[in-house]
């Protein structure tokens, strides 16, 4: 079976030909012209070796193969591209994501109901925070700050991936901006959406560690929580962490050559990745490990000063087991509504290290020369999902925040409430 490769507008796709067609006359009296020549040259006296006698038929086959110089016209149907999306597809192993068109429907599906979900759910929490007087207070303004973030990777990054998908499904041919990396072209999709899925990253981060410092100082000093936390200085903090966060998304492409954009055929979205550098150069590897290291040192603080906070909480409740009632409720000890809300951010902390931990653990095994093309597409997405969480988190730790949500959602049940 003979199968042929075309190149149309970026997009690479197959036709097959059951019945080989007939080779033309002139270009079949040149293939063989030019393997007779071959022959003679081999057979000539002085030009070959004593032990091709004794070599296989395979191995003289590839030798005269070899000796061949024949015009490009002999192959008039091969052509030379730009390896695009479905290429390194095919190359590379069968993703469980796209092995059969109900993987593809499915992995479509899913990023579909993710869109929906984050955006629902981020809406929502910006509608308590902003909305009610209540969550005017630092706090609401960092978890406003982590939903921003989070809905930007709803309006963003995740369309982009479900519109290569369907396009790749439904024409099967992929776009031809999946065909080529950033420094190819001068316009690239990636170099938008794929700082933007970094920087929002980061900024879950900082203001997840934000949150972390806020809640440890209201357990730990409780009377110097006011004058030290205040809406002013944690609007600057957020502006700052917005800031810094997007300046390390494009310090990768702005201060090295040798990294590009991507959309990657394993994870399905837009990574960074080598430009046109084969061997892998290593500013570009100190350059890729800054993500983990910057996102792992700020993890491993939220970490150790959630654990502090958490161990104060436990500490104050065995004493208030044991000491009297009015020495329990001085005002040197933190309120319950601290407590439940340190331990509300630690919850958001664990979330996000869980998912944030398998996408560290692929950057450091890439930039070791491994592939994991599978564990890829899952470390991604699980970090993806996370944009969606934090409003469950909220609506099962915090009441106040529960009972608001479910005010905005159901409005005429709140008006039957009123009247009853």
């Amino acid at each position: 079976m003979c199968s042929q490769r075309h190149i149309i507008g970026g997009g690479l796709y197959h036709h097959h030909h059951h019945h080989p067609q007939p080779m033309e006359k002139p270009v079949e009296d040149t293939l063989k012209q030019c393997l007779r020549s071959s022959a003679d040259q081999s057979a000539a006296p002085g030009t070959t070796n004593p032990t091709s006698r004794t070599r296989t038929p395979t191995q003289h086959l590839n030798n005269r193969k070899s000796r061949c110089e024949c015009p490009a016209s002999v192959y008039p149907m091969i052509e030379s591209s730009t390896p695009t999306m479905l290429d390194r597809t095919e190359q590379a192993h069968c993703t469980v994501c796209c092995c059969t068109l109900a993987n593809k429907i499915l992995m479509v599906l899913f990023m579909v109901l993710l869109i929906f979900a984050t955006l629902f759910g981020n809406l929502v929490t910006l509608a308590v925070v902003l909305g009610t007087k209540h969550f005017h207070t630092p706090q609401g303004y960092l978890k406003a700050s982590l939903a921003v973030a989070d809905l930007a990777v709803g309006i963003f990054v995740v369309p982009l991936s479900v519109y290569a998908e369907v396009y790749l499904m439904v024409t099967d041919s992929a776009p031809e901006w999946t065909s080529y990396n950033s420094q190819s072209v001068s316009f690239h999709p990636c170099n938008i959406i794929g700082p933007i899925f970094a920087g929002c990253t980061l900024v879950s981060i900082t203001t997840i560690f934000f949150l972390t410092i806020e809640r440890s100082i209201a357990v730990l000093r409780p009377l110097h929580k006011d004058s030290v936390i205040t809406r002013k200085r944690t609007t600057i903090l957020i502006v700052l962490s917005w800031v810094g966060s997007f300046f390390l998304a494009v310090c990768p492409i702005v201060f090295s050559s040798e990294i590009a954009l991507e959309y990657n055929s394993c994870s399905r979205m837009c990574n960074y990745a080598l430009g046109t550098i084969g061997k892998f150069p290593s500013q570009a590897w100190n350059i890729l490990l800054l993500f983990p290291a910057f996102d792992f040192t700020l993890l491993g603080g939220t970490v150790v000063i959630n654990i502090i906070s958490l161990s104060s909480i436990r500490q104050h409740s065995r004493r208030r087991k044991h000491l009297a009632e009015s020495e329990s409720q001085s005002t040197t000890k933190p309120t319950f509504s601290d407590i439940k809300a340190a331990k509300t951010i630690g919850t958001l902390t664990v979330a996000f290290t869980v998912s944030f931990t398998p996408i560290a653990v692929f950057v450091v095994g890439n930039v070791l020369g491994n592939k994991w093309c599978n564990f890829s597409f899952f470390a991604f997405w699980i970090l993806a999902t996370n944009s969606c969480w934090n409003v469950i988190i909220y609506s099962v730790r915090d009441q106040k925040f529960r009972l608001r949500a479910q005010k905005l959602l159901m409005p005429f049940h709140r008006k039957n409430t009123t009247k009853t």
